[in-house]
């Protein structure tokens, strides 16, 4: 029997030499590995902060690759107001946004203004509507953003919506509270005629309690969203004594808007600090009477959030560069009338003291009173829910009161979402609660249970920050003081050089920015690019046959999107 051949013996490789090609891959690096890099999604801060429920970052992130439309469809599934929040919103995902450690938040408000006035100026239309499993018909009673908001969303989860509403026109206070140098009327009747447009149906001039009940919407309806809004003023008096001609904030400022008029008195007092006392403020301003207005908290920036006006600061600056002047921490402490008219107001100025339960209270500071001359002492403290139809559900509170899925405690396939709950305020706070209660509906049409968890968000120090450079903050433009009017928009929007600038200001905060440091950097090409993103928005994958764990992917990861975790065992 032959034997084979025998094969020349191999020399060993010296150091340096180069290895057979592919020889590499026999080696599995990857079991000296005692720790393994993971995509770690995590929500930027502005997500979380944003009461309306939207994504900036993701947003922000298909504006830097050039998909405008893209962007607005994000946004909108959200929230599908963007040129109207843009505007009016005070924004608290800008105080939340990681920039702002670095040099100056990103400007997401302009962001959101300019990408809705982009969607509006190119008549995109809305995204098709899903296919439901389970068609629901539901009543939402209240056409301004809370109530709209509810029935977009169930209008895009295949729902049928039917929206009622006691005046004639949709929008709510968007229409007959807010003025049009905040928010242009044109502007307001496109963004509200795009919804209009849809298969959503709406029956105006029909008022809850007067022309159809609660306990009728029970009757044909699968649920019930209201959306009533709080349009009774609170009982407002000083000492027991009320001016004979007195009228709410939100009275005189419905009347101007829908007359476009007003008898302004010469020297007015405003008595509160929320938006409406501002915007009355400045209109009586441009009438040419003295303003003042009164509020027993502090003016904005000069305290903690929850000790200072609820009116957007920006609006606050504004009116004080019209002339209007403010007295924080102070209150009306007495009326001067005359034959029942206001003839002037005594304040008295208000500190803080430790209250009972660890709370404080704010007292009257003895020799601190100051008389002001006035012809209107204007009360603007806020507003309650109209009992008419709802007297079973409110049982005297001034609120309907709601869990935290927007239930109505006490009745049945009835939710409640924006002012009629109270303590909401703000337009983007009502569009998320419209889109909560629209979600929970659609999650109980198909048994599903609750909504998921938005997890903790991603903090500064997990950034790496050497890849960014310091970059200023694009600022609006104003109208100069002596240029504004009660029509013209005060606010400028972003030109699109601007936009382009702001956007790439985003730091992309716990998202995959797509950079290529992780795949560039890996010193084992343990690092694949594929070509299109998985589940988690990232490119990438690792090869953990010849990952060693050596970790250089996280720490030059820009976002904070890679980490580290332990091998198990």
């Amino acid at each position: 029997m032959s034997t084979p051949p025998r094969q020349p013996a191999i020399p060993p490789l010296p150091p340096g030499a180069v290895a057979e090609p592919a020889s590499s891959l026999h080696f599995h690096t990857g079991s000296w590995r005692q720790q393994r890099p993971v995509h770690q999604p995590r929500p930027a801060p502005c997500h979380a902060a944003c009461p309306a429920g939207e994504d900036p970052q993701a947003w922000l992130a298909l504006l830097q690759e050039g998909n405008s439309r893209g962007a607005w469809e994000s946004l909108i599934s959200a929230n599908p107001f963007p040129a109207i929040t843009g505007r009016v919103c005070p924004h608290p995902c800008e105080g939340s946004c990681n920039r702002g450690h670095y040099d100056a938040a990103v400007a997401i408000h302009a962001a959101e203004r300019a990408l809705g006035d982009a969607a509006l100026a190119a008549a995109w239309p809305c995204p098709g509507p899903e296919v439901a499993a389970h068609p629901l018909a539901v009543a939402v009673v209240g056409a301004g953003p809370a109530g709209l908001s509810a029935a977009w969303q169930l209008w895009r989860r295949g729902h049928r919506a039917m929206v009622f509403d006691a005046r004639p026109e949709i929008g709510g206070l968007l229409r007959s509270a807010i003025a049009p140098y905040r928010l242009p009327r044109t502007l307001l009747e496109a963004e509200l005629g795009r919804l209009a447009a849809l298969a959503i149906e709406f029956r105006l001039r029909q008022s809850l309690g007067r022309d159809v009940s609660l306990d009728e919407l029970r009757s044909d309806f699968d649920a019930a969203i209201l959306a009533v809004g709080a349009s009774q003023p609170r009982p407002w008096e000083v000492d027991g004594a009320v001016p004979a001609d007195h009228r709410s904030a939100l009275a005189w400022l419905e009347e101007w808007i829908s007359t476009g008029s007003l008898a302004a008195p010469r020297r007015a007092i405003l008595h509160g600090g929320g938006n409406t006392a501002v915007d009355l403020a400045r209109v009586l301003r441009h009438y040419g009477a003295q303003v003042d207005v009164v509020t027993a908290s502090g003016l904005p920036g000069t305290g903690p959030p929850e000790d200072c006006m609820a009116a957007l600061p920006r609006e606050v600056k504004q009116a004080q560069e019209e002339g209007v002047r403010f007295h924080p921490h102070a209150q009306v402490a007495r009326l001067v009338l005359r034959g029942g008219q206001v003839r002037g107001a005594e304040l008295s100025y208000l500190r803080k003291l430790p209250g009972e339960g660890g709370g404080t209270r704010r007292v009257s500071f003895e020799g601190t009173e100051t008389l002001l001359e006035a012809d209107a002492v204007i009360s603007a403290t806020g507003e309650v829910v109209d009992p008419r139809g709802l007297e079973r559900l409110l049982e005297g509170e001034p609120f309907l009161r709601v869990d935290s899925g927007a239930r109505v405690a006490g009745a049945q396939n009835v939710y409640a979402v924006g002012d009629a709950c109270g303590a909401c305020g703000m337009v983007a706070a009502a569009v998320g609660q419209g889109r909560r209660a629209a979600e929970a509906i659609h999650r109980e049409a198909l048994g599903a249970g609750g909504p998921a968890e938005l997890g903790p968000s991603i903090p500064y120090e997990a950034l790496q920050l050497h890849y960014f450079d310091h970059q200023p903050r694009v600022e609006g433009r104003l109208l100069p003081p002596a240029e504004r009017d009660l029509e013209r928009e005060v606010e400028a929007g972003f030109a699109p050089a601007e936009l382009a600038a702001e956007v790439g200001r985003c730091f992309s905060c716990g998202s995959c920015m797509r950079c290529d440091n992780c795949w560039t950097l890996c010193p084992d090409s343990a690092v694949l690019k594929t070509p299109a993103a998985g589940t988690d928005g990232s490119p990438y994958v690792f090869d953990l046959e010849y990952c060693k764990g050596c970790g250089i992917c996280a720490v030059e990861c820009p976002t904070g999107f890679i980490a580290m975790q332990r091998e198990s065992g």
